[in-house]
């Protein structure tokens, strides 16, 4: 009997099969055919990249963003990190943050939906919504207003570091989302929630200032009506 044609050959090796990193090529969908359809996902848009030797999505927005961007986090940190203590404000001082926040929240409605009057519309409504509700809270017991030297003072709150970090915070993270996602513009709930999310902010801005200077009338007529007696 001859011997069988495959004894003593040496078997080829079989490559090894790995992966560089973990990558899904497909994954079940209910199509047409059915629930065994396949539908492969290697063109749709990678957001996060698994691999080890590429930073993370995080790092490279972070490495993209302007050095002004940083310089202006670190300025509306400081000026609500001194609102963190009591402390004395100039009468006309009240007015300078609600008008600078309104802008820059003003600008951030304008960057995302242009001159639309819809957008416009509920900036200004969630304004004045924000504004009434905050104008009937009552003052901290502890403000006083001192008529001869023109000042406030107030008790240390984080309410005005909260509303710039909003504000600040809203603005990047809406400038990055339609970085990634450009059709997020014509989103009816993202072109009208920004804008009303600025008017919220830019309302409690103006609500409390109109509240330090309703407190400022009240007292200037008091001490008018003292010396008149």
């Amino acid at each position: 009997m001859a011997p069988h044609h495959r004894r003593g050959r040496r078997s080829r090796p079989r490559p090894a099969l790995h992966a560089a990193h973990p990558h899904f090529v497909a994954w079940p969908w209910r199509g047409p055919g059915g629930i065994g359809t396949v539908r492969s996902i290697d063109s749709l848009p990678v957001l996060i990249s698994f691999h080890p030797t590429e930073p993370p999505m995080l790092m490279q927005i972070l490495l993209h963003t302007p050095k002004w961007v940083f310089a202006v986090f670190v300025l509306l940190a400081w000026l609500g990190g001194r609102q963190l203590v009591a402390n004395r404000i100039g009468l006309n001082r009240v007015l300078v943050m609600p008008v600078a926040m309104a802008g820059l929240s003003f600008w951030g409605v304008v960057s995302v939906s242009g001159e639309s009057a819809g957008a416009l519309l509920g900036w200004a409504v969630a304004a004045l919504l924000l504004m009434v509700l905050v104008l009937r809270r009552p003052l901290p017991a502890t403000t006083r207003y001192d008529a001869a030297a023109r000042q406030f003072e107030v008790a240390g709150t984080a309410v005005p570091l909260m509303l710039m970090m909003g504000i600040f915070l809203t603005k990047y993270v809406v400038g990055v989302s339609l970085a990634l996602h450009p059709e997020l513009r014509h989103q009816a709930a993202f072109a009208l929630g920004v804008p009303a999310l600025y008017g919220a902010f830019s309302g409690i801005f103006a609500a409390r200032a109109a509240r330090l200077w309703r407190l400022a009338a009240a007292s200037g007529a008091m001490v008018s009506s003292a010396r008149a007696a």
